[in-house]
């Protein structure tokens, strides 16, 4: 978005783009606090402030970028935190935020029980601060931040400081998190991304980008995807296999690049448009990919995480579980950017497919 653009024929930024809040008032979502983000780009998304500040509905241009479950966005149901409860309440979106001290399935130990993705996406966010763009001083930045307490006593007491940013005239979602131990026994913190995307950006023959190694999620050598005979990198048509509880998912011991930057995403040619994601190696060490091909839900997911989801207890026997002193942070940075360059998707597919 260049200035000479607009300059002199606006008198509202509101024009270009910004941040607007809101209330849902109909739906399983009644109630629930949103903000729609505009990048006055054509990228446009909806955070979810009462559902920890995920991200539901995304859009670019005509485009939809986010897979949307048949729930939608459904107010926070705190206690939905045993076996698969979780999923009564999944709404699909952009991301889903899991965790903060369990990713995967349910699981009990001599340390407790946990629920499938823990609870943090079902706790609403405090504002802490909306800051609009204000291009006629030359301010194009924008960002909304919030704070989701995941908390009881006797512990774990955990905070999520999220900030959700954006630059008017750039296609791109920025997510800064800072997640921090306020009580006073150290706390396990596992936490996952869960990016969801569907049609028409997933189609047939989208291509799903990342390279690193990798392997299936199960031992029980069912896997129809995710073997060296197929090509698990190409969207396939809806599948009945997939009909009911069907998927497949890998675990991707992402590379990085000089900088420590990983990269992965999806390409759709026929729409000219590629969704770049990229995050920090040593934050978030592992890409989780979901696939799910069911005739009506049709979704992939590319999930970055602290671990693989396979939950709090083989994380522990592994010695990868994370433990939090007291007052200790761990921070995570995150984008999303969506491209319709050619020379800069080329670019892209080039780092993300790096060699090292």
């Amino acid at each position: 978005m260049k200035a000479q653009n607009w300059k002199g024929k606006i008198s509202n930024a509101k024009q270009l783009g910004g941040i607007e809040t809101s209330v849902i008032d109909n739906g399983p979502g009644r109630g629930s606090r949103i903000a729609w983000i505009n990048t006055g780009t054509g990228l446009r998304y909806k955070v979810v402030i009462d559902r920890a500040m995920d991200i539901a509905d995304a859009f670019y241009n005509q485009h939809s970028v986010a897979w949307i479950s048949g729930l939608g966005v459904s107010a926070p149901q705190p206690f939905s935190d045993k076996g698969l409860n979780w999923l009564r309440t999944f709404g699909g979106g952009l991301l889903v935020t899991c965790g903060l001290t369990h990713i995967g399935a349910p699981e009990s130990d001599e340390w407790g029980e946990r629920g499938l993705h823990g609870s943090i996406s079902n706790i609403p966010a405090e504002i802490e601060s909306i800051i609009q763009p204000d291009p006629l001083a030359g301010e194009m930045e924008m960002s909304i931040t919030g704070r989701v307490i995941q908390t009881q006593i006797f512990g774990p007491s955990l905070e999520l400081k999220r900030t959700i940013s954006g630059t008017l005239g750039k296609s791109i979602i920025r997510i800064h998190d800072e997640v921090t131990n306020r009580g006073n026994t150290p706390v396990p913190h596992m936490i996952l991304y869960h990016f969801n995307f569907g049609w028409p950006l997933v189609d047939e023959g989208t291509d799903i980008i990342w390279n690193g190694k990798w392997k299936y999620s199960r031992d029980d050598n069912k896997e129809k995807i995710f073997k060296e005979s197929n090509n698990f990198r190409k969207c396939p048509a809806p599948m009945k296999s997939h009909n009911g509880t069907g998927e497949e998912v890998a675990f991707i011991d992402i590379k990085q690049d000089g900088d420590n930057c990983c990269f992965c995403g999806l390409h759709n040619a026929s729409l000219g448009i590629a969704m770049v994601m990229r995050f920090k190696k040593d934050q978030l060490p592992w890409l989780t990919n979901w696939q799910h091909w069911g005739n009506g839900e049709y979704v992939t997911g590319l999930e970055p995480g602290t671990n693989p989801s396979m939950g709090q207890k083989k994380a522990r026997q592994e010695g990868t579980l994370i433990q939090l002193a007291p007052g200790e942070k761990k921070v995570y940075d995150l984008e999303i950017e969506i491209i319709n360059n050619k020379e800069e998707i080329k670019e892209f597919i080039k780092k993300a497919s790096l060699k090292n």
